[in-house]
C-alpha cells in the first residue's frame, strides 16, 4: 500500500469516524434517558426513532449524490461549479424535507403494522410530530457534511457533531422533565431536543461556510440560484438509487429485529446486543469508505484514473485490515463484551453465540462498506442497489426466514435455528455483497483505465 495514499485516507477518515460516533451517541443518550423516565416513553422513543431513522436515512441517501459530484469537480478545480451543486442540492433537500414532514406528522400508515396500544401509539405520534420539524435542518446539515468532506474539510463536520452531542443531555433533561417552567414532554422531549440541535448546528454550519476563508473559493453564497431541471435530474438520477440502497440496508436490520422478536425477550435482547455492536464497529470502515470515495472522486476529476484505482485498492485493503482486527477482537472477547450490555446471564450466553457470527459478518461488512462508497465515486448507483436488494433482502432476510422460522426440513439442519439462523443468513448475504461490490469496483477501475 502506498504510504502517501494511506496517509491521505487516514487524514480524511478519522474526523468522519468521530463525527459518526457522535451521531450514534445521540441515540444512546435518548435510549438511556427515556428508559429512566418510563417504560412507555422508552417504547415510544424506540419505535419512533426506528420509523424516523428509516425515513431519514433513505432521504439522506438521495443527497449523498452531492459528494461524488463535488469531489470530481474539486479534483478538476472547477470550484465555482461545486458551489452551484451545493445550491442545487439545497433545493433538493427542501423537496425531500416536504415529503418527510407529511409522512412524519401523519404517521398512521407508518405505524399501522405495529399494532400499538393506545398509550404507546400516542407516545410515538408525539415523538414523530416534534422530530419532523428538525428534518429540513438535518438534511441541510447533511449537505454541508457531504460538501465539506468532498473538498477535504471533514473537521468542520466533526466539530459540529460534537457540539450537538454536548447539547443533547441538557436539552433532553430540560424538555423531558419540564425544567425552566416548560411542560414535561417525557420521551417526546428527546425529539424536540434533536430538532433544536439540528437547527442550531445547521445555522453554525452555514455561517461557518460563509465566514471561513477556506470555503470562499466555492462561492456558495455568491449568488442566488433557482432550481435547474437538468441539475435536479442529475442529482436525483444518482441519488435515488443510493437512497434505495440505504433503505434496503436499514430495513434489512429492522425486519430482522421484528422476526427475531418472535423468539422471545431473551433472543430479542441478544439480537439487540449483536446489532448494536455490529453498527458501532461499522463506523470505522464506513469512515474509511467515505475518505476513499472522496479521494477517488478527486482523482477522477483531475483525470488521474491510475491514482483513483490505487486509492480504491488501498481503501479496500484498509477496510479488510480493520475487519480482520475488529472481527477477531469480537470473537475472542465476546464473553467480556456482553456483560457491558446486560447483567442477565441467559441473555449474555445467547449474545455470545450471536457475536461469533457478528465477528465474521463484520469482516465482510468492512470490505463492502469501503467498496460500496468507492463505487459511488464513479457515479454508479444502480448496480449497487440491485446487489444490496438481492444479497441483503433476498439472501439475508429470505435465507434468515428459511433457516430461522420456516417449518421446513433443510438438509443437515436439526430444525429452525431461530435468531442464529437469521445472523447466519445475514453473514452469507453480506459476504455476497462484499464479493460482488469488489468485483464491480475492479471492473469500473479497468473501464476508466487510460
Amino acid at each position: 500500500m502506498s504510504r502517501p495514499i494511506v496517509h491521505e485516507i487516514v487524514r480524511l477518515a478519522w474526523p468522519v469516524f468521530v463525527a459518526q460516533i457522535a451521531i450514534m451517541g445521540n441515540g444512546v443518550i435518548d435510549t438511556v434517558m427515556a428508559g429512566r423516565y418510563g417504560t412507555l416513553d422508552l417504547a415510544g422513543v424506540g419505535i419512533g426513532a426506528s420509523i424516523y431513522v428509516t425515513l431519514f436515512v433513505t432521504l439522506m441517501g438521495v443527497l449523498v449524490a452531492l459528494m461524488p459530484t463535488a469531489a470530481q469537480l474539486y479534483g478538476a478545480r472547477r470550484y465555482a461549479e461545486v458551489g452551484e451543486e451545493v445550491r442545487q442540492s439545497a433545493w433538493l433537500a427542501m423537496w425531500l424535507a416536504a415529503i418527510a414532514l407529511v409522512l412524519l406528522t401523519h404517521p398512521g400508515p407508518l405505524i399501522a403494522l405495529s399494532k400499538l396500544t393506545p398509550e404507546v401509539d400516542a407516545k410515538v405520534r408525539a415523538y414523530l410530530d416534534l422530530i419532523a420539524w428538525g428534518v429540513p435542518a438535518a438534511l441541510l446539515l447533511r449537505i454541508f457534511q457531504g460538501f465539506s468532506t468532498a473538498v477535504s474539510r471533514p473537521r468542520a463536520v466533526m466539530t459540529l457533531n460534537l457540539i450537538g452531542l454536548a447539547l443533547k443531555v441538557p436539552l433532553n433533561w430540560m424538555f423531558m422533565y419540564g425544567k425552566l417552567g416548560l411542560p414535561p414532554l417525557g420521551g417526546a422531549g428527546c425529539a424536540l431536543a434533536t430538532s433544536i440541535i439540528a437547527w442550531l448546528t445547521c445555522g453554525f454550519a452555514w455561517a461557518w461556510c460563509a465566514l471561513e476563508p477556506g470555503y470562499r473559493r466555492y462561492g456558495v453564497f455568491a449568488r442566488w440560484s433557482w432550481p435547474s431541471a437538468r441539475a435536479q435530474w442529475q442529482l436525483v438520477a444518482l441519488g435515488v438509487p443510493i437512497g434505495a440502497t440505504f433503505f434496503v440496508d436499514v430495513t434489512a436490520f429492522t425486519f430482522m429485529a421484528l422476526f427475531v422478536a418472535r423468539f422471545g425477550a431473551l433472543w430479542s435482547g441478544a439480537h439487540q446486543i449483536a446489532a448494536n455492536l455490529a453498527a458501532l464497529c461499522f463506523m470505522l470502515p464506513l469512515a474509511v469508505g467515505h475518505a476513499s470515495s472522496v479521494l477517488v472522486g478527486q482523482a477522477l476529476g483531475a483525470r488521474e484514473p491510475a491514482r483513483g484505482r490505487a486509492t480504491a485498492t488501498t481503501g479496500v485493503l484498509i477496510g479488510l485490515a480493520c475487519g480482520l482486527v475488529i472481527g477477531s477482537t469480537i470473537y475472542l472477547a465476546a464473553g467480556e463484551i456482553t456483560p457491558l450490555y446486560t447483567s442477565d446471564s441467559a441473555v449474555q450466553a445467547a449474545a455470545v453465540r450471536l457475536l461469533a457470527l457478528v465477528a465474521v459478518y463484520h469482516m465482510f461488512d468492512a470490505v463492502q462498506a469501503v467498496a460500496a462508497n468507492v463505487v459511488r465515486a464513479y457515479k454508479r448507483a444502480a448496480v449497487p442497489m440491485l446487489i444490496y436488494g438481492v444479497a441483503l433482502w433476498g439472501v439475508g432476510l429470505g435465507g434468515g426466514y428459511l433457516l430461522g422460522v420456516a417449518p421446513v426440513d433443510l438438509p443437515g439442519l436439526p430444525g429452525p435455528l431461530g435468531a442464529y439462523g437469521f445472523w447466519l443468513a445475514a453473514t452469507v448475504g453480506i459476504a455476497l455483497t462484499a464479493a460482488l461490490m469488489t468485483v464491480y469496483l475492479v471492473r469500473l477501475g479497468r473501464a476508466h483505465a487510460p
